[in-house]
């Protein structure tokens, strides 16, 4: 059986992208749509320009679900510390920005919606369901067969 572990980031974290782009797009229920500033938005102040792949929501949701799975117990705000970044003001120093937040929280209430994050009622921070488990462990299992 392979699990997340056994599989390096970058061939699961693509296949789980387009894994879950078949999910959220087969939930019509409104709450796993794309915001519609999706397109326009950068994932960061320290940023210059917003992301080029027309598909990264799901590619961030794929890697958020992926850093649930190896850091259970992580909140919000660690994971924008996860995805910051160097923010450079031209010739002045250089300091360390963290990624937004807003769109780390809106990822997490989608993958909680299709039932693969969740909040434990006695613990902070988000942990993975027995589905999101199941789920990531199967693409892990094909992505070692391919």
């Amino acid at each position: 059986m392979a699990t997340v572990k056994d599989v390096p980031p970058g061939i699961f974290i693509p296949a789980l992208a387009a894994h879950l782009k078949k999910m959220f797009e087969e939930s019509k229920d409104g709450k796993t749509e794309l915001p519609v500033w999706h397109d326009i938005c950068k994932t960061s102040v320290a940023k210059e320009y917003g992301p080029q792949d027309p598909d990264w929501w799901y590619v961030r949701a794929a890697s958020l679900a992926r850093k649930v799975y190896l850091r259970g117990g992580s909140g919000i705000g660690d994971f924008s510390k996860v995805y910051g970044g160097t923010y450079r003001k031209g010739a002045r120093t250089e300091h360390f920005q963290r990624a937004s937040r807003n769109l780390v929280r809106k990822i997490l209430q989608q993958l909680a919606h299709v039932e693969i994050v969740d909040v434990k009622a006695d613990a902070k921070g988000r942990y993975l369901t027995s589905n999101g488990r199941r789920v990531l462990d199967t693409i892990a299992g094909q992505c070692i067969r391919n």
